[in-house]
């Protein structure tokens, strides 16, 4: 995980996390109060999220800004994804530690084990056991959009406080973190960056939305509150 490299620590503003992914039922009523097209096939969304308490699938980085935006919030940068997955852990690899035989407690990822009882599907959200900061599926079950751009050695030269991305990205893609159903217990890493095209759908890709301290979350039942100096371990 070279892109992850070198270790550094950040900063960040007190924010507000959703506890979960933004799930199909949401989603449905986003684009029924906004009148936002989606142009994606909803017969592709069923075969993964089968019903209104899965995670939306196929959805764009473009889609999720628009329901951000519209829910009066945003997508995570990097840093306070990074920071929310960890919650108060400091240099494991995982959202619960280093041991991976509590990964299925957890997370729904690759196959079928322990609690992770979704096999080539989504997970209803909330199904597993929550973090350290009380939030659902940090990892697993979809990879997470996340607002900034991509560059592979942005942590060179990264600020301090608040970063939020580079200025630009050679390739135009923007940051995935959390792995999915999909991915092997690897992806499964706090650390693990991954990244792709904002106009790119599929069936492991969903979001999640923040907010900062000006307003309350609309459609959030349960938030938690974030102002840490953060330790960016790498493993």
């Amino acid at each position: 995980m070279e892109n992850a490299w070198p270790v550094h620590t950040v900063e960040l503003d007190a924010f507000y996390m959703d506890t979960t992914e933004v799930t199909v039922g949401q989603f449905r009523q986003f684009l029924a109060e906004s009148g936002y097209e989606y142009d994606g096939n909803w017969n592709h969304v069923a075969r993964y999220s089968p019903s209104d308490e899965y995670p939306m699938v196929y959805v764009s980085w473009n889609e999720a800004t628009a329901y951000a935006e519209w829910a009066r919030k945003r997508l995570p940068t990097e840093a306070e994804w990074e920071k929310a997955a960890r919650s108060r852990l400091k240099g494991q690899r995982y959202v619960w530690g280093d041991d991976l035989q509590f990964a299925n407690h957890h997370a729904n990822f690759n196959g079928k084990q322990g609690k992770d009882k979704w096999d080539q599907t989504t997970a209803p959200v909330g199904s597993l056991f929550v973090n350290g900061y009380g939030l659902y599926d940090m990892v697993g079950n979809v990879g997470e959009w996340c607002a900034d751009l991509y560059e592979e050695d942005y942590y060179l030269d990264s600020p301090y406080k608040n970063p939020k991305g580079p200025d630009s990205s050679v390739k135009g893609v923007r940051v995935l973190r959390g792995g999915s159903w999909l991915n092997c217990a690897y992806y499964l890493r706090v650390a693990y960056r991954s990244f792709n095209f904002p106009l790119m759908r599929n069936s492991y890709y969903g979001f999640r939305c923040v907010s900062g301290l000006n307003y309350l979350p609309l459609n959030c039942i349960k938030c938690v509150l974030y102002h840490w100096l953060v330790d960016k371990y790498r493993s």
